[in-house]
């Protein structure tokens, strides 16, 4: 044989599997499946640094808001520099504790015999709310990162089945015929698991952090609680 056509084959061979040439020669079907894994794997990046900076903003503000409140602040001051602005985190749990305090001992009633169970229950409300806002898109990347390798897998299978029919069409079995079908259908796999393995690490890591924020938040709500307890309990014996 001539060596520059033995050149040229291999070159065309080299072409064909290049992962563009794969996607283009790929079926109608694998296509899809590999334009939605890596529609799922933007997706993913986007939640994901979407979460990691807002748990980074939620810690900053825990932090300077556990500095203000421990510093020996008034409770008044600081809910009154609170009570009008968009709060989070901390700062949105105190903030309804002190707006149910400031409405049982305004009001004509002064209905303080169960304020201290309202209380628990407006801190556990609010609790809920900002552990929901912490962990929403969550599950969107536990359900990528757990369909993503079987979506890959179906377009491995739809690639395998479709290069068995073209070699039993050619009725060649030469590595030439089979190779470029066999690495389109793992080249789905492989996409699969491109969107996948992100996805599980950063759901674990970012669900590691919701609770971690959720066990600081649950910490700052029984000792606010204690301290409006206490002061309760003054009242009623005064």
């Amino acid at each position: 044989m001539d060596p520059a056509e033995v050149t040229q084959g291999a070159l065309q061979a080299v072409n064909e599997v290049s992962l563009w040439g794969l996607f283009w020669q790929a079926h109608f079907v694998v296509k899809l499946v590999m334009l939605g894994l890596l529609g799922a794997s933007i997706w993913s990046w986007a939640i994901i640094v979407d979460k990691t900076l807002l748990f980074m903003r939620t810690k900053r503000q825990m932090d300077r808001f556990e500095e203000v409140f421990w510093s020996g602040q008034s409770l008044e001051d600081l809910y009154r520099s609170l009570a009008n602005r968009p709060v989070s985190g901390m700062g949105a749990l105190f903030v309804a504790a002190m707006r149910e305090w400031k409405r049982s001992f305004e009001g004509s009633g002064r209905a303080v015999a169960s304020l201290a169970q309202r209380i628990d229950k407006v801190l556990d409300v609010s609790i809920q709310r900002e552990v929901e806002r912490l962990e929403s898109k969550l599950l969107v990347l536990a359900t990528i990162g757990s369909a993503s390798p079987f979506i890959g897998l179906f377009g491995t299978v739809w690639g395998i089945m479709t290069s068995f029919r073209s070699i039993a069409a050619s009725k060649n079995t030469s590595l030439a015929v089979v190779a470029p079908g066999i690495a389109e259908a793992l080249f789905a796999t492989a996409i699969g698991l491109f969107a996948a393995i992100p996805a599980v690490i950063a759901y674990n890591r970012l669900q590691a952090e919701a609770a971690k924020a959720q066990g600081r938040l649950e910490g700052f709500a029984d000792e606010f609680s204690a301290i409006l307890s206490r002061q309760i309990d003054e009242r009623a014996a005064a």
